[in-house]
């Protein structure tokens, strides 16, 4: 019989569709992150780093590229006889079969996987953010309060509040009220979506609540809880936390990183951030390059001009090129003479010789507005960008385009060009 302290559970299914065309092929866990990592990792490295050798990851959505990064665990020593890293997709049940439909029914779908363990708490956690925490110091907390459900919780600006569930405590951490994204919060203390749960009560509830439709923590269990007569405390978290959900959010956690002094530091020794490392060479830097603030992933090769900028592993960045205020990932292709200057481009994409990728002024997308903006030009994954056009801001980009697609030689501000067919 295995017998473990506390498991995780890492929600990671979701499509993240606000980050648009860079999640058309990837999870968002999966998406990469600071050059050399993926989203998914600062989770997994949290667990390790606190002492959690048992994690299920529950994953649905675009999953390849995700469970092939996570394998067996082997970057976080969670490579385990007993425990270690487990991939829980939806899977086929006698008599009644479906996907996971809310975060809490996927936990609810997986209370087999849990019980094997015996585990007296079960951490839940989400596979899209950015920080570092010890759930060692929140168990700690979670027993000294006799708490049957601890949320993490963090301040947040008053005004972003309604976009969060809110928690009212009566000052000692007990949570006297629990709002889900209010119209009118009552405090500024919001959810993290980050639990612990002492075990019985997260099975009694799962059970409980297993014909709700779409059942999800803040929605319905944390509710349910607190309707129950459960003690539900608040742990307040005051370092780092983003949920780089948005394509602003996510560019802009990633432009953190090349501070002078970073707010989220990739360096400290005592919390490593761990992650599956590919086979390759040593980055070059060749006498013509120029480099001022930025990140350089392994395997790349610079002869251009790179500024404030975060660059992936196995990235080409040509002669005379010039990269500004910009994201590239894995593998992409930036040739001679080419110019991005705060855009984002996906793993694999080819950018010609001499186009200029974000120009002009930053008129609202014309389709998607809410998703393409704040004057970012986004290409998509193995995206092919011919020589010599340019496309302005707020502006999406997939598929293997030629010159006849783009009219006088340009995308103009605000458009999208999809010939992956991605954008709905």
């Amino acid at each position: 019989m295995m017998k473990k302290e506390m498991i995780a559970m890492l929600l990671a299914g979701g499509q993240g569709s606000r980050l648009g065309v860079l999640t058309a092929k990837v999870a968002k866990p999966a998406v990469t992150f600071g050059g050399k990592y993926r989203i998914i990792d600062f989770p997994l490295s949290n667990c390790i780093n606190s002492g959690i050798d048992t994690v299920g990851v529950l994953t649905q959505y675009q999953p390849l590229r995700l469970n092939t990064h996570i394998g067996i665990g082997i970057p976080w020593d969670l490579d385990r006889n007993e425990g270690g890293v487990t991939i829980l997709p939806p899977y086929e049940k006698a008599g009644k079969t479906e996907w996971y439909t809310g975060t809490a029914n996927a936990i609810y779908q997986n209370l087999a996987y849990m019980e094997q363990y015996h585990p007296d708490y079960v951490l839940i956690l989400s596979g899209d953010h950015i920080y570092k925490m010890d759930y060692e110091v929140m168990l700690d907390y979670h027993k000294s309060h006799n708490a049957d459900v601890t949320v993490a919780v963090m301040p947040v600006p008053q005004e972003d509040a309604s976009r969060f569930g809110i928690v009212i405590t009566d000052g000692k951490g007990k949570i006297q009220e629990f709002q889900e994204k209010p119209e009118h919060p009552k405090s500024n203390l919001a959810s993290m979506g980050i639990y612990i749960f002492s075990w019985p009560v997260l099975r009694d509830a799962l059970v409980a609540l297993s014909e709700q439709e779409n059942c999800d923590f803040g929605k319905h269990v944390i509710p349910y809880c607190f309707n129950s007569g459960r003690n539900l405390c608040a742990y307040e978290f005051n370092g780092y936390w983003k949920d780089v959900g948005t394509l602003g959010s996510y560019w802009e956690a990633n432009m953190e990183l090349i501070d002078i002094v970073p707010e989220f530091n990739l360096y400290e020794e005592f919390w490593k951030i761990y992650t599956k490392n590919d086979i390759i060479p040593p980055q070059y830097i060749s006498p013509d390059a120029r480099l001022y603030r930025c990140l350089i992933g392994n395997g790349t090769e610079v002869s251009g001009e790179v500024t404030n900028s975060v660059i992936g592993n196995g990235v080409m960045i040509g002669r005379g090129a010039k990269i500004r205020d910009s994201i590239v990932m894995h593998g992409a292709v930036i040739e001679d003479g080419a110019v991005l200057d705060k855009a984002i481009v996906a793993e694999n994409a080819h950018i010609g010789q001499g186009a200029v990728i974000g120009c002009g002024d930053a008129v609202p997308n014309r389709v998607k507005p809410k998703i393409y903006g704040y004057g970012l030009a986004v290409v998509g994954e193995d995206t092919e960008v011919p020589p010599n056009v340019r496309i302005g801001r707020n502006t999406a980009v997939t598929g293997r385009t030629v010159p006849e697609d783009y009219p006088d030689g340009q995308l103009a501000s605000g458009g999208i060009l999809d010939k992956a067919g991605v954008v709905s």
